[in-house]
């Protein structure tokens, strides 16, 4: 079922920031195939993005299928940019398997995409793809490749994931991501788009805000976790970490979710996204795939920080910086 909600102002904000207009920002969630309501005029003014729900399994084609649906459904709601989450190419029973589905970034799944996205006119966040690079043949192990697609096809940044999951939690399986992955060398600079300067970064990514400071100092004013949380971390963890990175960093943060059981050895918790530099959730989706939609509103964020200026009174010379600004 396809909502529409009007946040109301933040009566905090107001309090702290006497003059201070707080935009009222449209929301809607929504399954595939569904009509949107009429949303105001004024509301139009704002960027449109969506991020993307899925259940991805080893069966690559069908995961194309569904993922195409969900951006062409985007794409009609006017969406300027859509996100999908990390492993939205698949998710493999094994190391072994994931080896076998991966594909270079010229392959022929990423050309599929780029042809969807000038299909329909419109960016893509690739949360996560298991990428072939150019030392696959000395390594044998893949990256973990969040790409940026612009509407004309083209990529226009990638960046490997540098924090890999290596970790056993009880009750929600052990996950040793680094058995078919190798860990990024560096950071991407935020890339400029219709919906604001991104900082990429990719799931476990979201554990260090070091990473995040780091991209805001860069000019990052969207910062992006496209993930797969597992059963147990998601509803401790989930919901905290991305409002906190979007407090300290002072961003919008957009986290496109894996959902549901993609085999009979794993499951991920959902929930997709979108959290403003505030601090409020302003979209997120329902159960099972589907997309969320929320309006980004710049000068929002521009004022929160004048407001608010906290990186004008970080005092490096006590703690040191904890996030380097990118060269």
């Amino acid at each position: 079922m396809l909502g529409f909600i009007v946040r109301p102002p933040h009566e905090l904000l107001s309090l702290l920031c006497p003059g201070l207009r707080i935009p009222r920002l449209s929301v809607l969630c929504a399954q595939p195939r569904l009509r949107a309501m009429a949303v105001s005029s004024s509301s139009w003014e704002l960027p449109l993005v969506a991020v993307c729900q899925v259940t991805s399994t080893p069966d690559k084609e069908q995961n194309f299928i569904t993922c195409a649906e969900l951006i062409r459904e985007a794409a009609r709601l006017g969406a300027c940019l859509a996100f999908l989450p990390e492993a939205f190419d698949f998710i493999a029973r094994n190391p072994e398997e994931t080896l076998h589905l991966s594909e270079p970034l010229g392959g022929n799944l990423l050309g599929e995409y780029t042809q969807l996205a000038r299909e329909c006119g419109l960016w893509l966040s690739l949360g996560g793809f298991h990428e072939r690079g150019q030392d696959w043949e000395q390594t044998q192990k893949i990256y973990n490749c969040h790409v940026i697609l612009n509407n004309k096809g083209s990529v226009v940044a990638t960046y490997r994931k540098t924090h890999l999951c290596d970790v056993e939690i009880p009750g929600q399986g052990p996950m040793h991501e680094s058995n078919s992955t190798i860990p990024g060398p560096s950071l991407e600079s935020p890339i400029s788009t219709p919906a604001g300067k991104i900082g990429l970064a990719i799931c476990y990514d979201m554990r260090f805000p070091e990473l995040s400071l780091a991209l805001v100092q860069a000019g990052a004013e969207i910062l992006t976790y496209p993930s797969a949380f597992g059963s147990v971390t998601g509803p401790a963890h989930w919901e905290v970490l991305l409002r906190a990175r979007a407090i300290e960093s002072q961003c919008y943060v957009v986290a496109a979710a894996q959902c549901g059981r993609h085999h009979e050895k794993r499951a991920s918790y959902g929930h997709s996204m979108v959290v403003d530099p505030w601090g409020t959730v302003v979209a997120r989706c329902s159960e099972g795939p589907g997309l969320c939609l929320a309006r980004i509103d710049l000068n929002y964020l521009r004022r929160l920080r004048q407001h608010l200026p906290v990186f004008q009174h970080r005092r490096p010379e006590l703690y040191g910086h904890l996030g380097h600004p990118l060269s």
